[in-house]
């Protein structure tokens, strides 16, 4: 995203990704009508198409949140700056992204307001007046909101000041039940990216100089983007009673003493849509996995003769039954626009199956079906076609995702030499396997020469035994996975 306030024209056409990866990402978010810029600097507007995804992650998520017992509310966008001062390490962390209020109308405000960055603060303000006893706990509550972090540089769904998230914030009785509940979120995460976005990820720990500001243990899970560069896809935080002491959330426990809560903190953003958009997308443009694409399959009716007395309702009857089984339809009979034009237009967007419908193909009792993944047309039987569309889409998204393990496994190296190291990240250079020693130093060296950072330690990371730091030879401590990442 430009951080002009000049609204830059609507490409013509799609840069080939080989060309220019960032342009090329641009040219398909807006092309696609995922979403453009406003005129308000380094904020964007999600269009209807856009805005579907981010509806039915929201549906992947939330089903998976409700299920592992989290129940749903709502916390104010403003925090009041005495808030936020609470916990110091947080403070500094957030400090540089903070946007204030300081009038209210023409006043000035007595005490300047926070316009939420997260709500860490906020939340654990309310949650010292909920909890009192041990069977107050647990406290399992997530919002969806948005939040706004002064960003100097942007891109549409990547980063942008003002996004679109969820964040959920839990309190416990014990450090092993909260250290549970960070993990059991991100394995959610990660459920989520591999069987809905398709989109294969890293779960491990981050490092210290990583983690989140005020958190004892920070877990990520990483996605592996067609140009080589890695994404965050999600984060789940383990606070211990950091917060719960900045706040003064305690409780007493079931010996009678009071204690302190131990408490979590979790989130993932719309910059999931852009990861899918890099994980999948091609030179012309979105390639979107079925469950989460608006449309899973268009109807375009080929307009030859008298194709509205014929063709259109054997397209409209194909249409209702698919609906009827829970599949989303899209019936394109437009009579401004060809049907070649809408064959290019729907795969610019992305929908994973297209269905051929003309007079021939009527008189042969058949359809005509083409892939977005493979391109692959197939002539099929009107007998039994929605059962095949079914099973066509969950090939696809099967496919999608195999084929991104493929790309991450060819595209992960496996050094111990600093010079290859380097070499490596000169290029397009995927994830990196190194020894590392654990410190702060040798990971900021690095990341200033390469500008690769320690995405996390994967949780099936074997032990370095008899290994060299890959920076500066002392004892590693562990095989680290860097990338240069979004």
């Amino acid at each position: 995203m430009s951080n002009d306030t000049e609204i830059p024209d609507l490409p013509t056409e799609i840069t080939p990704q080989s060309k220019d990866f960032g342009r090329w990402y641009i040219d398909v978010v807006r092309r696609a009508e995922l979403a453009d810029y406003s005129p308000v600097k380094g904020c964007m507007v999600i269009r209807p198409y856009g805005y579907a995804i981010w509806e039915l992650m929201q549906q992947g998520l939330d089903r998976r949140f409700k299920a592992t017992g989290h129940v749903n509310a709502y916390f104010p966008l403003f925090i009041p700056k005495s808030l936020l001062m609470k916990e110091s390490e947080h403070v500094e962390g957030f400090a540089p992204q903070v946007a204030w209020v300081t009038k209210g109308g023409t006043e000035e405000l007595d005490e300047p307001l926070v316009v939420r960055p997260t709500s860490e603060t906020i939340i654990g303000t309310m949650y010292a007046k909920w909890v009192q006893s041990w069977r107050d706990l647990p406290i399992l509550i997530n919002q969806w909101a948005n939040v706004v972090r002064w960003e100097k540089v942007t891109r549409l769904f990547l980063r942008t000041t003002e996004f679109l998230w969820q964040e959920g914030h839990t309190a416990h009785e014990t450090a092993e039940e909260a250290q549970e509940e960070t993990l059991r979120m991100l394995a959610v995460y990660k459920d989520f990216a591999e069987t809905d976005l398709a989109m294969p990820v890293v779960d491990g720990q981050k490092t210290e100089s990583e983690k989140f500001a005020g958190a004892e243990r920070t877990y990520s899970i990483e996605a592996l983007m067609r140009d080589g560069r890695a994404l965050q896809a999600g984060t789940s935080h383990y606070l211990g009673q950091n917060f719960a002491r900045g706040f003064e959330i305690k409780f007493q426990a079931r010996d009678k003493s009071v204690q302190y809560v131990y408490t979590t903190s979790w989130g993932v953003s719309t910059r999931m849509i852009g990861g899918v958009i890099m994980t999948h997308g091609d030179e012309c443009g979105l390639i979107l996995p079925p469950k989460v694409a608006p449309y899973q399959v268009v109807i375009v009716p080929i307009s030859r003769g008298n194709w509205k007395e014929t063709v259109l309702p054997k397209a409209q009857e194909i249409r209702d039954t698919l609906t009827a089984r829970g599949v989303r339809v899209m019936l394109d009979d437009r009579d401004s626009q060809t049907p070649g034009w809408k064959f290019n237009e729907w795969e610019l967007r992305g929908v994973p199956l297209r269905l051929e419908i003309g007079p021939k193909d009527l008189e042969k009792s058949q359809v005509v079906l083409a892939r977005r993944d493979t391109r692959e047309k197939s002539f099929v039987p009107m007998d039994g076609l929605a059962a095949k569309i079914e099973e066509l889409l969950k090939e696809i998204q099967k496919a999608l995702f195999d084929r991104a393990v493929k790309y991450r496994e060819e595209h992960t190296s496996e050094t111990d030499s600093y010079d290859e190291f380097r070499q490596i990240m000169d290029g397009r250079p995927g994830f990196v396997i190194s020894p590392w020693c654990g410190s702060a130093e040798c990971e900021a060296q690095i990341k200033t020469e390469t500008q690769a950072t320690i995405r996390n330690i994967p949780f099936v990371s074997r032990k370095p035994e008899g290994k060299r730091c890959v920076k500066c030879n002392g004892d590693a401590v562990a095989h680290a996975w860097f990338a240069k990442s979004y």
